[in-house]
């Protein structure tokens, strides 16, 4: 009976333990490259480490989204579209952050290498 509790007890604190990693990595920012992409097409590839403080209009079929970029960090101030889900996401952290109907997107990037703003 006491092997069985020591058992239990060892799975249970591994399993929390295994929870709560998987907590800090799922919720950690992945980096601070991020690409802007409309339609399938890089429009930006920023390092928002190094990038300062500036809002960026992007226009597709006559509307437009601004994306604004502030203190290290990047989202979806403005936009001409039905739901506004895009700026309802806030500031980018895990989830890439969507314009469907303009066909804009917002998300970290895989690319180690330093970035470029076109």
């Amino acid at each position: 009976m006491k092997n069985t509790k020591l058992w239990i007890t060892a799975v249970v604190v591994i399993f929390i333990a295994a929870v709560v990693w998987c907590i800090i990595i799922l919720t950690k920012p992945q980096g601070n490259i991020v690409t802007v992409t409309q339609d399938g097409k890089t429009l930006y590839t920023l390092d928002l480490s190094k990038e300062k403080d500036r809002r960026i209009k992007v226009e597709y079929d006559g509307r437009e989204n601004v994306i604004e970029i502030k203190d290290g960090r990047i989202r979806m101030l403005e936009a001409n579209c039905p739901d506004h889900t895009c700026i309802n996401t806030g500031w980018l952290e895990n989830v890439p952050i969507v314009c469907l109907p303009n066909k804009l997107a917002i998300e970290f990037s895989d690319k180690e290498t330093d970035a470029i703003a076109r």
